[in-house]
């Protein structure tokens, strides 16, 4: 009561932000007509002098007002598109790095202009985030034109470009991109040998469209690059034919397992325990008197709990589709197939067996990072959203961004009805085809949202059967969208879309006339400027016979998790001050009331006197359905406070790891690094085989002695040192081996440096470094993943897994840092130089099996073996490939190399100078 006094007398804090902004729009009007009054040439070099004040020291902020302007003015010449104050609020939230929540239609695209233009000028790359490809190719060439205007440039990133391509839209000025193509680009770019290879520059600004989808539903969702593992595909065969034996629930509870759909898990009970282990016995695959949960049978536990998951938690048509053959999952947020991503940890190959398709190996993760993690490498950023208030506390909390609502620049006219909650599915799906025909019998366009594949096809079906035409838009014809999304608003269209497919689209009254006018084109390459005004009137009578009719309906098929995907999906109707209407249809079977609703719920609706058929509108429902809401959005924030509290440790040590790589890529020389490495490895060693301390009868000389011969090639007899020197002490030993250590690596460097280009070795001995380090990393990250599968079982002893987690994952990456030094030095004390001719080289190359021993033996010959010898311990990079390839392909006669000379071309064809290509190793 107090605290709404308190808003009442003083405002809010977001009228407080809304009221500093209307200050610097004020101040941007001001300059209106003067811009208005520049000329082209004038306008243009507005950029030129703002980079100029800020170099000279003037902050954004100081240009804002002017630069606001600028843009606007731009916009209204080169795009017809004049920002309203409104909109000019919305860019001051954004340059400010708040989130901006704009209604459906009131221009996000046009808003973002202003911040970008702004922040841009800084020269340090603004990148504008998109949910797919195509919004991000379509803005970056809508709003291109007016940043091209104004003398800045314009990049896109979307899948399956050329490092060229990637490179050259990452230097642009601003950059279009998806959420997934910047943050697999930022992973790719810590994976590389060379800095040149590197496609992103520091991260500076980020403009997130659609923000509550990036980093709210999409938050749960690792990015991961993986490699392939072989093995495991026989084993889910073989648990598989074992699952349907399992007696299912019934209406009286479980019997040999419960399925718990909230946190999606399958728990076997007591029953169904011992009957699974007695199936799995009788199948061979579990020894007589050996239980499940022993831990040598934790693979075979993790395939059996993955398979139970597969047949009852994954739904075809809902979590997945198959297509062409292969199981391909669909985003639960935006209905949207994600063609190439696979579920990890073994879950998609018992899917794969479930649905009897070819089982791909399963993957083993290389790299990866969550969207949390990511955005919050940029310095600054901001958000656009129709849709954020209601998860304002997560933004604020996780991203340190404030939500701020912005005033809708005319009236919402849109009539909210209120929920129609039935007994049954079926009921609810008669009384929504019901509700449809009535808007197709009255040519009122209407928009059915689906929470899946499934409950779209079913309504589709539903209307066929009525011989209603529709469109349906989910994840099997989104390649329709735009198609679909532009005639959803003509007199009579239907369309059915699964969440929020075609959402950055708007939905115009009377159909996209632009979208028309492109089809009318390509259809008419001879239609004339008449033509085209005809079809823009026809256009304009059907706006006003849909608003007439009330404007789009919305109908929602069940509520959806949170309260603001069901606004999103209201928010389709009623834009720019539009007319329209939505209703949710529900059913006491729907996965959220199933679930979260109190089960007496149903109780109660039938001592209301409820029959088939009949609807009940109640604000006590409402509410209900409102707290069960709150309660998943709850549950939701804390699986990915959760989540984020796990993969801030991981991000410590891969900030880490992305640092020591960048060191190493930039340094000329990393002499000093191996000589480090080389005091720790032997300091271990001689510590591990000469206990501090102790006596000379208590140390394992022989067994030092051992481990410096096959793992270094170090030959050194301490025993009889220690005879001819009783008085031998440890140090003394530590730096005998230092000192030989050295000189060997010494003669080798001297060896390989007078045969070839010193930075040749120098390039070496970073590769060798940079796999060892990739390797380890890829090993580190199997062991976290298999640590974060367990560690909850601590809490049973009585431990906080976070805190368990912690130390262990410290543990694992202190390991890992003596392994990548260990396996550095191990390596490069067991390099052999010896120089080849071209006709003994041209024939090793062209033997594989030689080829391979040599490697094997680490054998450097000259600097083509270098590249080669990098394989032991680890997949060879493209850029050996290639250069392997092009040695055994070059066709190598010693005669032909006679009269060259050193800087003329080389006649293998490689386009290298001689001296730089075979003039090493003649």
């Amino acid at each position: 009561m107090i605290n709404k006094l308190i808003r009442k007398i003083f405002g809010t804090r977001n009228d407080r932000l809304i009221k500093e902004a209307r200050g610097y729009v004020a101040k941007v009007n001001a300059l209106e007509e003067q811009m208005r009054a520049m000329s082209e040439e004038e306008l243009k070099g507005q950029t030129t002098l703002f980079k100029e004040r800020l170099a000279k020291g003037e902050t954004l902020d100081d240009l804002l007002p002017e630069a606001f302007a600028t843009m606007r003015e731009a916009s209204s010449r080169v795009m017809g598109m004049r920002h309203y104050d409104v909109q000019l609020i919305g860019g001051y939230m954004l340059h400010q790095g708040r989130i901006a929540e704009m209604r459906t239609g009131e221009g996000k695209t046009l808003v973002a202009t202003l911040a970008v233009y702004l922040n841009a000028l800084a020269g340090k790359g603004v990148h504008v985030v998109t949910v797919n490809d195509y919004l991000a190719r379509r803005d970056a060439e809508w709003m291109g034109k007016v940043y091209n205007y104004l003398g800045l440039s314009v990049g896109v990133v979307v899948s399956n470009q050329s490092l060229e391509e990637k490179k050259a839209a990452y230097q642009a000025d601003i950059t279009y991109a998806t959420n997934n193509e910047l943050g697999f680009d930022y992973l790719r770019d810590n994976m590389v040998y060379d800095m040149s290879q590197k496609v992103q520059r520091p991260l500076s600004f980020a403009v997130i469209d659609e923000v509550d989808s990036i980093l709210i539903d999409e938050a749960r969702t690792p990015l991961i690059i993986s490699g392939p593992v072989e093995g495991g595909a026989d084993l889910y065969h073989a648990v598989n034919k074992l699952i349907p034996h399992l007696q299912k629930p019934t209406e009286e509870g479980p019997v040999d397992f419960e399925i718990n759909e909230k946190d999606k898990q399958v728990n076997l009970t007591e029953e169904g325990h011992q009957h699974l282990e007695s199936l799995l016995v009788e199948a061979g695959l579990l020894k007589e008197g050996d239980s499940l949960y022993d831990s040598n049978n934790l693979k075979l536990y993790h395939h059996v709990d993955n398979c139970l998951r597969a047949h009852y938690i994954f739904q075809r048509d809902v979590d997945y589709i198959v297509q062409k053959g292969e199981i391909v999952i669909v985003d639960e947020h935006t209905g949207r197939t994600l063609a190439g991503r696979r579920w990890s940890d073994g879950l998609h190959q018992a899917i794969e067996v479930k649905e009897g398709v070819e089982v791909k190996p399963e993957n083993q993760t290389l790299a990866s990072i969550t969207f949390q993690n990511y955005f919050r490498i940029y310095e600054k950023l901001a958000g656009m959203t129709g849709t954020a208030d209601t998860e304002a506390p997560e933004f604020l909390e996780i991203y340190g961004l404030e939500v701020v609502v912005i005033p809708t620049h005319k009236p919402v006219q849109r009539k909210d009805y209120g929920d129609l909650i039935y007994l049954t599915q079926k009921e609810k799906y008669e009384a929504i085809i019901k509700d449809i025909l009535d808007c197709y019998e009255r040519k009122q366009p209407v928009l059915v949202g689906t929470a899946s594949v499934e409950v779209s096809e079913l309504i589709s079906d539903l209307l066929k059967k009525q011989n209603i035409p529709h469109e349906v838009l989910n994840a099997k014809q989104h390649e329709r969208e735009a198609y679909v999304v532009g005639r959803a608003g003509i007199p009579g269209a239907i369309t059915i879309a699964t969440n929020m497919a075609g959402r950055g689209t708007d939905i115009v009254l009377g159909g996209n006339v632009k979208l028309e006018e492109q089809l009318f084109l390509e259809s008419n390459p001879n239609a004339t400027e008449k033509d085209l005004e005809e079809l823009r009137a026809r256009a304009k009578e059907r706006q006003e016979e849909v608003l007439a009719l009330g404007g789009l309906h919305i109908i929602g098929t069940e509520r959806h998790e949170s309260r603001r995907i069901d606004n999103q999906l209201r928010g389709r109707a009623g834009r720019q001050g539009d007319v329209g209407s939505s209703r949710f249809y529900l059913s006491l079977d729907d996965h959220l009331m199933r679930i979260f609703m109190n089960p007496k719920m149903r109780n109660l609706m039938a001592s209301l006197g409820m029959g088939n058929g009949e609807a009940l509108e109640h604000r006590m429902i409402t509410r209900s359905i409102e707290n069960a809401q709150r309660k998943v959005e709850g549950h939701n924030f804390d699986i990915r406070k959760n989540l984020l509290q796990y993969d801030d440790i991981a991000n410590d040590q891969r900030k880490i790891i992305y640092q020591q790589r960048d060191d190493i890529l930039r340094a000329d020389d990393i002499t000093n690094a191996i000589n480090m490495m080389r005091e720790q490895v032997f300091g271990d060693l001689v510590e591990k085989y000469i206990p501090p301390q102790s006596y000379a009868e208590q140390w394992d000389l022989a067994g030092l002695m051992d481990v410096l011969k096959n793992e270094f090639r170090i030959e050194i007899d301490f025993e009889k040192a220690l005879k001819e020197n009783p008085n031998l002490t440890e140090e003394e030993i530590y730096n005998a081996i230092i000192a030989e250590s050295e000189r060997q690596y010494a003669e080798k460097k001297q060896q390989a440096n007078a045969d070839v280009d010193p930075s040749q070795f120098r390039r070496f001995e970073k590769s060798v470094l940079l796999e060892v380090l990739d390797s380890q990393w890829k090993e580190h990250l199997a062991a976290m993943d298999y640590l974060r599968q367990g560690i909850q079982l601590r809490a049973y002893g009585q431990r906080r897994p976070e805190q368990e987690y912690k130390r262990e994952s410290f543990i694992l990456f202190e390991a890992m840092l003596d392994q990548i030094h260990y396996k550095t030095i191990r390596f490069l004390s067991n390099i052999v130089i010896r120089v080849e001719t071209p006709e003994e080289l041209s024939e090793a190359l062209s033997a594989p099996e030689n080829a391979e021993k040599k490697v094997i033996e680490g054998s450097v010959t000259n600097a083509a073996d270098v590249e080669r010898l990098i394989d032991e311990i680890g997949n060879i990079k493209e850029e050996n490939i290639a250069e392997t390839e092009a040695a055994i392909k070059a066709d190598i006669d010693s005669g032909a190399f006679a009269q060259v000379g050193r800087n003329e071309p080389c006649p293998c064809g490689s386009g290298k100078r001689y001296k730089d290509c075979h003039g090493k190793i003649s």
